[in-house]
């Protein structure tokens, strides 16, 4: 799978220009065919654009000797003024911007690439740079005067689009959207897009007279017009399926790996690949909650499970992930994004690169490539803020510095932007696509309402400073379950950020995450008592209070109670 999405006209050039959102453009600096190589190429991408101000995305390669420690140099022809950027240190002084390593991305080998962003404000015309210099030495560059006003991404091979979102409207599902209406004030946001969620076996046909996999894609087809419409799907029934948890245990024993690919995936590649659906834009959120469990919850680590340990020995969550990208890999119109977990869960350092590796190893195997991946989902029905304002991962208080507070406790990263940018960054380092885009699910973590705090904590202690100021209320960053105080979050929209090709609802808000007690069900779905209020934890919390609603069903069906929780916190509010 391509990423690259020139125009035609501009194949004899050596520099592509890329569209995005309406006026957005993009200046690269490549070598010319006839000289030598260039200490670096730079991709400058003018993400999103309005009548005062942009976002860019940066990709510096270092094509010479391995550097530690760098900066990027380049002036603006107007008044270009940056305002607030990430994975960078940017300063300006009058038209000359300089962006410095941050302390996590400073070492660039021989062919390393390293990506940041920022906002920048500007009136009258916004020219793109034409000279980049890495460390001082001058990149050689081209730009390309490509009319930079479509608002949708021209398709690369196959009909792919760079990401999927952009221009087109995304699948309302009936059934969620019937829930929502039915539930006082609901109707607000019964128009969100949703996720569709295959984790079962008989939900391709569909379950108890609802709708299949079929029935949904027409219903898509019908939503869609004359526009571009996104499908969301979430494939998730792998064999021992979620092996750390009870509730979102699934239907598949361990070693039934030749049920989920006879069973499971060869239908849903079945019917994608009807022609008749070949127009949609299918996106599909591949196997959460399992490729970061082989990482942390295996023997040596304090959280280690014995089903876990099983499923690293026997290496079918590998072979099942694999085995999707592959098949699904092959319809010119799925995009395929694998779930890389949350900040809270994978945000450490003897986590975050060993799951990078992980991903990379699983995305080369068993039939599938790099190419088969689109990009990667983060915070999938999962809580953790998208951004927090009021304290910094590299804030000191009282002598001591952020990530030694009991909340931070000694992660990277304060929220899922910055994890899911900082992710996004070592994938590509690996060897993903550089236009890899990633998706962060907002549905459940807006966190608003009386409790939400408007600006930092006291300063008495690190602690106080970062409890009285964040806007996630979890008890503790590892509670999961139907969290208390939670909000709907960000609204779905397309390039929010630098590298976010969307935030999306993958969760349908109201479909519970586990029952609070023991429930019969022919679902295979546990009782896990971290959906119990009374629980007092397990190493995955510190043994701290599960901060779960009482009364909840089993996962995946509605729970009344934590929608119009959802609502009533909502951030923005609705």
């Amino acid at each position: 799978m391509s990423r690259i999405t020139s125009r035609a006209g501009t194949a004899a050039l050596t520099v592509l220009a890329l569209t995005g959102a309406a006026g957005a453009g993009t200046a690269v600096a490549q070598p010319d065919a006839v000289s030598a190589a260039p200490a670096c190429s730079v991709d400058y991408k003018v993400q999103n654009q309005w009548d005062s101000g942009f976002t860019t995305a940066v990709t510096v390669t270092n094509n010479g000797a391995a550097v530690n420690g760098w900066n990027l140099t380049w002036s603006y022809a107007g008044n270009q003024k940056v305002t607030n950027g990430w994975n960078a240190d940017i300063s300006q002084a009058g038209a000359a911007v300089t962006a410095k390593n941050a302390s996590y991305n400073g070492s660039l080998s021989t062919g390393a690439s390293a990506s940041f962003g920022f906002n920048a404000s500007y009136s009258g015309s916004n020219a793109l740079p034409t000279t980049f210099k890495l460390n001082g030495v001058t990149c050689n560059t081209d730009t390309d005067p490509t009319d930079p006003t479509d608002p949708t991404d021209p398709p690369g091979p196959g009909g792919r689009v760079d990401n999927p979102y952009a221009g087109a409207k995304v699948y309302v599902n009936p059934e969620w959207a019937a829930h929502a209406k039915a539930e006082p004030g609901g109707a607000r946001i019964a128009n969100q897009p949703t996720g569709v969620w295959l984790d079962r076996i008989a939900a391709i046909n569909g379950v108890g007279g609802g709708m299949g996999l079929r029935d949904h894609l027409d219903a898509a087809l019908a939503q869609k017009g004359s526009g571009e419409e996104v499908v969301q799907l979430v494939v998730y029934n792998l064999p021992g399926r979620d092996c750390s948890a009870l509730s979102s245990n699934g239907e598949l024993g361990p070693t039934e790996i030749d049920k989920y690919k006879r069973d499971f995936i060869d239908p849903i590649v079945t019917i994608l690949a009807d022609p008749k659906y070949k127009d949609l834009r299918i996106v599909t959120s591949i196997e959460i909650d399992s490729l970061p469990n082989l990482v942390t919850n295996v023997s040596g680590r304090p959280t280690a499970t014995p089903n876990c340990d099983v499923m690293k020995t026997n290496g079918n969550y590998q072979k099942g992930v694999g085995y999707a990208l592959d098949k699904l890999g092959d319809i010119g119109n799925v995009y395929n994004y694998i779930d890389a977990g949350h900040h809270g869960w994978l945000g450490w350092d003897d986590n975050f690169g060993p799951s990078a590796e992980l991903f990379k190893a699983t995305a080369s195997a068993n039939g599938a490539k790099l190419s088969d991946v689109h990009g990667f989902i983060v915070n999938t029905a999962n809580y953790s803020a998208l951004k927090e304002d009021h304290f910094a991962i590299g804030d000191t208080v009282a002598g001591k510095s952020v990530r030694e507070s009991k909340w931070v406790d000694w992660n990277r990263y304060t929220d899922e932007l910055s994890y899911a940018q900082a992710m996004r960054t070592k994938l590509v380092s690996l060897g993903f696509d550089q236009n890899l885009g990633m998706l962060i699910d907002t549905s459940r973590n807006g966190w608003g309402g009386t409790a939400r705090p408007t600006g930092p904590g006291a300063t008495t202690s690190v602690d106080t400073y970062v409890d009285g100021g964040r806007y996630d209320r979890r008890i503790h960053l590892g509670n999961w379950c139907n969290q208390s105080g939670a909000g709907l979050g960000e609204r779905p929209q397309a390039n929010p950020a630098t590298g976010i090709d969307a935030y999306v609802w993958m969760k349908p808000p109201g479909e519970s995450d586990g029952s609070s007690k023991a429930i019969d069900n022919d679902e295979g779905k546990g009782f896990d008592r971290m959906c119990d209020p009374t629980y007092t934890g397990n190493p995955r919390n510190n043994y701290h209070m599960s901060g779960a609603l009482p009364n909840a069903p089993v996962a995946g069906h509605w729970f009344s109670a934590q929608f119009q929780e959802l609502m009533k916190n909502a951030y923005p509010a609705l």
